[in-house]
């Protein structure tokens, strides 16, 4: 073949995509069939910010790339769009319908892992020349490692990673040969720009490579510093070309509400072993799997004698080093950034997992591995599966497919033996080979899809009850006159991205701490530890916020398992105050531990009663300290307390997780779980005319009811309270972007409130004034009226884009520097006669 690298790239992203399609459709997953793929953050936050971008490009979006109007009541997009949709392959939603955003996603995830599986094909071939075929298995083995079918199938935002890896080992092998800066600096640059925290593992195993490279090659000392420097020079100015989007992650990380941290306890060592092996699923534990093929070669190496020993040796000890380095706790947090992520703790295993493949590469490279290294290989194999047949993640249904991939790799490398370079013989070892490694990796991928469901939560993809939704809040829609909540009843945990509307729903790993603690003192809930904050069905936080019209939906029947809803979702309507009110005398006590004090202190009336309340078992004895869902409490605990006829009762608990219903009300459903979800507060229909109210809970776990759970509602107070401020309010508001402007009433004074959280960056200018960083008034955006104003604008500059952009320009102002500079030398020295990289002084053998 006259152009192996190509064909070896195409042939890789075939088997990959093969692979994948048949895991899916052994799954039964969709597109092949019913069973969703959106589990865990996938259908929560990958999905929905893939949707916020097809409404961007396409003019629907309620805001642009500085602010997301359409989540947490308005917050920063950059950092969203740096840490999930920085992919050069995230645009292609906009090819699809709105309504398969699902399948756009799906594509893009085949494409990537294709893109993945092709470049490493391609580095293989630059580090040494060999079959173009058996580059295009290995680099599939690559894209199909078990990091990528366990847990990037579903964090696509990973994968750019996956492409980086090969991509950067190209930039590192360009280094070695002394090549103009271009095109090292660029892809640099997109790989961190695609997902910089990927492409920073990427990055430390490329730099592994490229040092044990020039350690293997042993070049001149002075030729050695500078190929080292060219590729450090090279990464430093990609790194500051992607500074624009990376800074404003970092800030915006660093602004974030604090996610759960923990310690890293490595796994035993019998389960590193173990997933090694195909199908074979447990979380939380490093997926090494790369297909038997590349794990038998790899193994090999040490064996291979056609392979000089500085080159086994080297290779061998870096990916023993590698796995090692999984297990141990300080070069754990190097792989990570010096911070233990939320959920798995082996995020860097498709680095290990590509130094496995090229370990494979080394040993076929060489030349087919004889009959003893082969059967020192298969020992070997045989000792990993011994240890490892007993963890947990080994079942059933794991030896069959490891002993048909056995026999498909070993019978292939036989007959490719006894075939030599060519004919029917060779024909069919590819074929086996080939065979054997969409095999059992389409095994893996449907056994990885089928647990993760069980074990992870899921959600339904577009269907008739986002359609529903949409169409509601699209008829309802005032923005910015008034916000339209997408309700209570979330489908997802970013409906608004998904369906519309301006909510306070928001999931993100850069939720604003303000956004969540300012929404948690209101009685807000939340799941994921505080960084999913939920839309709260609350009279007063819609008149704070300026909801004028709510999303009711039945509870989705995908998520609760419960029976199809008998009445459609609905549009409830409120009279609100604009987005800016002014406060002639704020008040400025600090918020407390109850959320009912809490929002009238930011409404600026007394609307609640919190009457004293008692917690009785079904015996009628007092439940100590309140808690319930276990002993006899559990079949039926009831709260009593006295309201004023015809309030709107609320009970607050959010440490309660069951339902609660009040009599001849509603049930309304709260969820709480330990260290996860906080239960939001919940109303339950008007106080009776006599007599106390009792309000029956079914708990479903145990939890506990505070002393100050039930707050009754006056109606006609929160009337009064928002009609007050409407009339001091703005009289016109108008939103685009990062920039809010309102018009004031003629001699407005005290403290104007923009209900918009008070995060970094918000600077404002009342009147002719200078713009000045935003004041905050418990939580939210506030501006001083000191000189009686008519109008105030609030503009949001994004905490590290300047610094970014300034850092951003200085890299391309040097980049072109250098290329001129070396554009000149060339043109006045001649060119060297040898341009490839420097290889090892072997023979090849085929």
């Amino acid at each position: 073949m006259s152009r192996p690298r190509p064909a070896a790239a195409l042939l890789a992203a075939a088997v990959a995509v093969a692979a994948l399609c048949g895991g899916d459709a052994l799954a039964r997953c969709r597109p092949f069939g019913p069973r969703t793929r959106d589990v865990n953050d996938l259908g929560n936050q990958f999905v929905p910010f893939h949707a916020l971008l097809w409404d961007l490009l396409h003019g629907r979006a309620e805001g642009g790339l500085l602010v997301n109007w359409q989540s947490g009541f308005g917050t920063g997009f950059l950092p969203d769009l740096g840490t999930y949709l920085g992919s050069p392959f995230a645009p292609l939603v906009a090819l699809f319908p709105r309504d398969e955003i699902d399948l756009a996603v799906y594509v893009i995830t085949l494409l990537k892992i294709a893109s993945a599986a092709a470049a490493m094909a391609w580095l293989l071939l630059a580090l040494r020349p060999g079959r173009w075929w058996a580059a295009g298995l290995l680099g599939s083995s690559y894209a199909l490692c078990g990091w990528t079918l366990a847990d990037a199938d579903y964090n696509p935002m990973w994968l750019d990673g996956l492409i980086a890896l090969p991509l950067l080992c190209l930039v590192g092998e360009r280094a070695l040969t002394g090549r103009r800066y271009l095109p090292g600096v660029p892809i640099v640059a997109l790989a961190w720009t695609a997902n910089f925290y990927t492409a920073y593992m990427a990055t430390l195993g490329a730099a592994l490579v490229l040092l044990l490279r020039l350690l293997l090659t042993r070049p001149p000392r002075r030729q050695a510093l500078a190929a080292a420097g060219r590729a450090a020079s090279t990464t430093a100015l990609g790194m500051g070309l992607a500074a624009p989007l990376v800074t404003v992650v970092y800030f915006g990380t660093a602004h974030a509400y604090p996610g759960r941290t923990g310690t890293f306890s490595p796994v035993p060592t019998r389960e590193v072993l173990a997933r090694l092996l195909p199908t074979v699923y447990r979380w939380g534990s490093p997926a090494l799997y790369v297909g038997t093929t590349a794990l038998l070669l790899a193994l090999a190496l040490p064996f291979h004698r056609a392979v000089p020993a500085r080159v086994r040796a080297g290779w061998t000890a870096l990916v023993l080093l590698a796995v090692l380095s999984l297990q141990w706790a300080p070069t754990h947090l190097v792989w990570h950034a010096f911070a233990t992520p939320q959920g798995s703790p082996y995020r860097q295993t498709f680095v290990v997992c590509g130094l496995l493949v090229i370990a494979a590469w080394q040993t076929l490279s060489h030349g087919l591995p004889g009959p003893r290294a082969l059967g020192a290989a298969a020992g070997l194999l045989a000792l990993i599966t011994a240890l490892a047949g007993r963890t947990p993640g080994v079942r059933v249904f794991t030896w069959p497919v490891l002993l048909l991939a056995v026999a498909g790799a070993l019978g292939g490398l036989a007959l490719l033996a006894r075939a030599g370079r060519g004919g029917p013989l060779a024909g069919l070892a590819v074929v086996l080979l080939l065979g054997a490694q969409i095999g059992e990796s389409a095994a893996t991928s449907a056994v990885a899809t089928r647990l993760r469901l069980a074990h992870m939560d899921d959600y339904a993809p577009w269907g008739e009850r986002q359609e529903r939704q949409a169409a509601l809040i699209a008829e309802a829609d005032g923005w910015p006159r008034y916000r339209t909540d997408p309700g209570r009843e979330q489908t997802v945990g970013n409906d608004p991205l998904m369906v519309g509307g301006e909510g306070a729903q928001y999931y993100s790993s850069l939720t604003p701490d303000v956004l969540s603690r300012t929404l948690t003192a209101l009685g807000g809930g939340s799941t994921s530890r505080g960084r999913s904050v939920q839309s709260l069905d609350n009279a007063v936080t819609d008149v704070v916020f300026s909801v004028g019209a709510r999303v009711h939906s039945p509870p989705d029947p995908h998520r609760k398992h419960v029976p199809p809803p008998s009445r459609p979702a609905a549009v409830t309507r409120r009279d609100v105050p604009p987005l800016v009110t002014v406060r002639s005398a704020p008040d400025t006590r600090p918020f407390g531990p109850s959320p009912y004090r809490n929002q009238e202190i930011l409404l600026g009336s007394r609307v609640y009663t919190v009457p004293r309340l008692a917690v009785r078992d079904d015996t009628g004895r007092p439940l100590p300290s309140r808690r319930v869902g276990s002993g006899t409490a559990r079949t039926g605990p009831l709260i009593t307390a006295r309201c004023p006829a015809g309030t709107q009762v609320h009970l607050w608990a959010p440490h309660y997780a069951g339902t609660a219903r009040l009599d001849g009300g509603p049930t309304a459903f709260l969820d709480y779980r330990p260290g996860r979800n906080r239960a939001a507060m919940v109303p339950l229909g008007t106080a009776p005319a006599s007599g106390p109210l009792r309000v029956r809970l079914t708990p479903a776990r145990p939890g506990r009811i505070p002393p100050g759970a039930i707050g009754c509602l006056d109606t006609v107070r929160l009337r009064t309270a928002a009609a007050r401020l409407t009339a001091t309010g703005a009289t016109d508001v108008t939103v685009s972007d990062g920039t809010v402007r309102a018009a004031l009433p003629a001699g407005s004074r005290g403290l104007a409130v923009l209900a918009v959280p008070r995060t970094a960056g918000w600077r404002c200018a009342a009147g002719d004034g200078p713009a000045r960083p935003a004041g905050e008034y418990h939580g939210l955006i506030a501006v001083p009226l000191d000189t009686s104003p008519t109008t105030l604008t609030c503009t949001y500059h994004p905490p590290g884009l300047r610094l970014g952009t300034a850092v951003g320009a200085a890299s391309l102002l040097v980049l072109a520097v250098l290329t001129v500079r070396t554009a000149l030398r060339r043109r006045r020295v001649p060119a060297p006669t040898a341009t490839t990289a420097p290889r090892e002084r072997v023979t090849t053998a085929h």
